[in-house]
Parts: C-alpha cells; structure tokens; sequence
C-alpha cells in the first residue's frame, strides 16, 4: 500500500495563506484601508478667499488651484460662489478655478474650498518633455557681475544642487560683495536668483507655498524657488539655502503662470485660511479609492442592504473557524456539525443573553412539543414538518409577548433558522430516547458553548472590519481549516483520561 505525500496539499494550504495576507498587504499599503478600526487621519481645509470690486460690467476671475503639490493628494474640491457660473479648466497641467458672471458691480467674494490629504507617495505629475532654461541677457556692468557670481559659485559646487545653494549663500546681505550689491535689492533677489540661475544653464522658476498652520486666517502665499535637476523639480528656501519641501508646506502655484486674474473688477486680491481635521481612515480610503476606480475590489459600491447582508456573511468563516478548532482540537461535542455558527450568527443579531433566552425557550418548548409528536408515531418527514410550523407559532408567540412587555427579544428571535431549530430539537429527541438526558445536555450545553465562544470572537468590532474590509483574509481562514482537517491526534478533552497513567511513569 503506497502513502500518498502531503507535500502538494501543504504546499496549496500555503499558497492560500500567503495570497490572502499578500493581497490584504497590497489593500493597506495601495488603497490605503486601515488594519484597525478608529484610525484617523488627518485631512486639511484650505479655503482660498478672492476679493475684487465689480465695474458694472460681466466678469472673469480666475485662480490658479493646485494639480499635484508634493506631499499631498487632493481629496475634495468645492467652490462657494452663489450667482456666478463656476469650472475647473484644466490645460497643458495647469488648473484654474473660473467665476463668470454677466454683470457685477460694487464689492465681491468668491470662495475656493479643497480638501488635502497628507501623502508621502504623492509627488508632481510627469511632464511630457524636460524644460529648458529661460534666455537670460544682461547689459553691462551687470553682464560682468553676474559672470563673477556664478564663476565664485561654480568653483564651490559640483551639481545643480549645490550651485543653487552656493549661490543663494552668495547672495545674501550678510555675504554680499559689491558684485552681489550691485545685482541683488530687497525687491528683487527672488526674481534676480532664478534668472541667474537660468543663464547658468540650470531650468529655475518660483513657487508659492501655503505654510500650513491649524486655525489659520488671511495667510498669504510665501515664494520658494525651486530648479530642475535632469530628472525632477527641487525645492530651496530662497532665505535659508534648504532643500525640500517640509510637511508644513503646500505648495500652492508652481511655475510663472499668474495667480490670479480678473476681468471686468479692480482692486482684488486672495488669502487663504485653514483648519487641520481628522476623518476616519477607512472612510478616506474609500473616497480615494473610489475616485481612483478602485472601488470595485470592495464591497462599497453594492446597495447598503446588501452590503448589511455581506457584513453578516463574511463573518461565517471565523465561527466555522472557532467551531472546527473546538471539535477538532478540544474536543467539545455539539449537536450538530455547524449549528453553533447559526446561534452565534444569531446572537450577533440578538445580543448574547436575549438570545440565549430565546433560544432556550424555542428548544425547550419544542422538546415538550415533540414529545407529543413522538406518540402519534408519524413518519420522520412529517415530524419534521410539523416542527417547523410549531417553531414558527413559538417564535411568533415569544414576539408578541415581548413587545407587550417593552422587550424587542422576541422580535429578533424570528432570525433564528427555523429548519436547523426544527432539526435539532428532532436530534435531541432522539438523543434522549437512545442515550438518555445526559447525553442531551452533554451535546445541548457544548453547543451553546460553542456557539457563545464564536459569537465573542464574531461580535468584536475587529473581526467586522477585518472581515469586510480585507475579504481575502478567508482564504487565509481556510487554510487554517484545511491545516486542522489534517490533524488525527489526541483531543485535549481527551488528556483526562490518560491522567491515571502518570502513576506508572
């Protein structure tokens, strides 16, 4: 007789088990679903407020909106404006914000709302074609002083990099020489630096930036610099020499596109306000996974009611879980194979001690019941089906009875599978016929334990969300069940009874 190997079964089992923790990872980290309930995350409001005076004329007022700014992914976007017509224009990656009216005159407000999402994995949009430096000219003797600067720069750099902090050094009022003094004045160092920048051969623009503060009202747009290296843009603190965007900074506008434009208005101008909030992180990734068209590897695009029925479906597997750990490894006898994961499905519906009142009082009822059935002598079909119709008048009667006593117990009980309660209360007459009451109670009370144990691990808010949330994870539940199917040893109830044979060693 030859004994077939093991080798493929346990490979498959984990095979199962490393896709569903795989595919669970992938969820977390891509979609950004959270592995415990009650995170937060935090999400910035940005309001930008547009000011101008109507001329009595129609109107055009456009406000260049972030696309992409590093560090962030836009999560909302919303405009307050009430009678004018409002679009988001999007051209060659740049976005505007546009207001239009026919006729406005005397003071106006117009209001830009966007929601940012702190992202680490976000970064600017790729571009079709790598810039080139802006023609720069210069007329003597700044011809000569410019030369000079950059010539002192270049001999203390070896990158792009490390040019453009030389040069801001170069540059500031502490280390100016009468070179830089003649170049650079309080008004236009920004505007000086990225033209030098860009006749040393090196693609250099400004960006404005909002300096994100909770709480904050009326904040201006603060200017940084920025180049580009051969391979990205890169950020510098024009006053500091330092490299990087920090976590406190959006970057608003990037590049010389204006800001804001009106037509048909004078006298505008724009601030910007903000309030640091949380939201639940589960919810987040839902809305980003939704607007990424990822939202069709969960359950949130079904109808609520069905996903009210998967939630309570997808919960099965842990209680086939517990219920086969407990047969298979402690030994608890049950009635039946499966029938405590339908009362613990139960009880999640009912809550544990109104069902188990309710469930005691259904069997025990039934029992009597049967009893009567049992001296008619009929046959095993129509006992059956007797059954379930007494169960339905039970139930029925326990609803009514606690909503005339200002109890919702027996309303829920009706969840109870009739046909199983039919059936299990046919095997615990039979039971009590052939091996007598304590047997009933043996297999009557491990089932309930059972099924109490697998409706605390059920009930938890974890196993809800995990169970949901990563529907995969079952495939890592059915592995584990598969591992135990394999198992022929002893049963730890079963220990007991070798207890006597400590004596002999």
């Amino acid at each position: 007789m030859t004994v077939r190997s093991r080798a493929p079964f346990y490979a498959f089992v984990l095979l199962l088990i490393a896709a569903g923790i795989s595919i669970a990872t992938w969820r977390h980290i891509e979609l950004g679903v959270p592995w415990m309930t009650g995170e937060q995350r935090p999400v910035w409001m940005i309001e930008a407020r547009v000011d101008f005076v109507g001329q009595d004329e129609a109107a055009q007022i456009s406000l260049h909106i972030p696309e992409q700014p590093p560090g962030f992914s836009i999560l909302t976007e919303q405009a307050a404006s009430p009678g004018y017509g409002f679009s988001i224009i999007e051209t060659s990656g740049s976005r505007r914000a546009e207001w239009t009216k026919r006729d406005v005159s005397g003071p106006q407000t117009l209001y830009f709302k966007a929601q940012f999402v702190p992202d680490d994995s976000a970064g600017e949009s790729a571009r079709s074609r790598k810039p080139r430096p802006t023609p720069t000219f210069w007329e003597e003797p700044q011809a000569t002083a410019v030369r000079e600067v950059l010539r002192q720069a270049n001999e203390r750099s070896s990158s792009p990099e490390s040019l453009t902090r030389e040069l801001i050094r170069l540059l500031q009022p502490d280390s100016r020489t009468q070179n830089t003094t003649l170049l650079v004045a309080d008004d236009n160092y920004l505007q000086m630096l990225v033209r030098m920048l860009n006749h040393a051969g090196i693609p250099a623009r400004t960006a404005d930036a909002l300096k994100l503060e909770d709480a904050r009202r009326r904040q201006q747009l603060m200017q940084f610099l920025q180049i580009h290296n051969g391979d990205r843009w890169l950020t510098f603190d024009p006053r500091t020499a330092e490299q990087g965007v920090p976590e406190n900074l959006l970057l608003w506008r990037q590049g010389s596109e204006s800001l804001l434009d009106v037509v048909g208005g004078d006298n505008s101008q724009v601030s910007f306000s903000m309030l640091r909030q949380t939201v639940p992180a589960l919810q987040l990734a839902t809305l980003e996974a939704n607007k990424n068209g990822l939202g069709v590897l969960g359950f949130y695009q079904l109808p609520i009611e069905e996903q009210s029925m998967f939630r309570m479906l997808l919960l099965l597997p842990i209680g086939a879980l517990i219920v086969a750990f407990m047969r298979i490894v402690i030994g608890v006898r049950t009635s039946g194979t499966f029938m405590p994961v339908l009362i613990a499905v139960a009880f999640v519906q009912t809550t544990l001690v109104p069902g188990l009142i309710a469930f005691l009082s259904v069997v025990a009822i039934g029992l009597l019941l049967r009893g009567y059935l049992s001296s008619l002598n009929l046959l095993l079909v129509s006992r059956i089906s007797a059954l379930i119709i007494l169960v339905i008048f039970i139930t029925a009667g326990l609803s009514i009875i606690g909503y005339q006593m200002g109890f919702n117990t027996g309303m829920t009980v009706t969840f109870f599978p009739m046909v199983i309660i039919a059936w299990t209360i046919e095997r615990m007459s039979i039971l009590w016929e052939e091996e007598g009451a304590r047997e009933v109670m043996a297999q009557g009370s491990g089932s309930l334990f059972v099924a109490i144990c697998a409706y605390l691990v059920m009930n938890t808010s974890l196993a809800g969300h995990l169970t949901f949330n990563f529907p995969e994870l079952h495939l890592v539940v059915l592995g584990l069940i598969l591992l135990m199917g394999q198992y022929t040893g002893y049963k730890l109830s079963e220990l007991r009874r070798f207890t006597p044979m400590k004596a002999y060693d």
